[in-house]
């Protein structure tokens, strides 16, 4: 389903410039989202829903960028549009590394990795309820 511009989404500005979400539906935020991360060739996109399982958003969203320097575009034209569209400031998270940024804009969250590090974190399998595969890890000295 794609965000259509006849679709409106409305957001208040207090005076700290920040803007209160509650307005806004969480489907058509997470629309304006997914198609966001569409239209900027993000990939392997997947929504968590998150209602029931945690109160600090209603869905995750997690996608992959190609390098550190999409993921960090991705990211900051994801920003703009929500700014741009409901008028509320989200907040970001690891933009400067850019291995793995985290917009909290609300009642939607998103994660955009590099491939590796996505794959290292395995994000959505924590949150499905499937146990990650363990990683190997080189401790030297360690004992069992």
């Amino acid at each position: 389903m794609r965000y259509s511009e006849d679709t409106v989404l409305t957001g208040t500005v207090d005076a700290d410039e920040t803007a209160n979400t509650a307005n806004i539906p969480s489907m058509s935020l997470l629309d304006l989202v997914l198609n966001s991360l569409q239209d900027n060739k993000a990939e392997e996109i997947v929504t968590i829903p998150l209602k029931g399982k945690s109160t600090i958003a209603d869905h995750m969203v997690v996608a992959t960028g190609r390098s550190t320097r999409q993921v960090s575009a991705i990211i900051e034209k994801l920003h703009a549009r929500i700014k741009d569209t409901t008028g509320y400031i989200s907040k970001i998270e690891g933009k400067g590394a850019g291995d793995w940024v985290l917009l909290d804009a609300g009642d939607v969250i998103i994660h955009v990795f590099r491939p590796e590090v996505r794959e290292f974190y395995q994000l959505e399998k924590m949150w499905s309820g499937e146990a990650p595969a363990p990683q190997s890890s080189n401790l030297e000295g360690s004992e069992d």
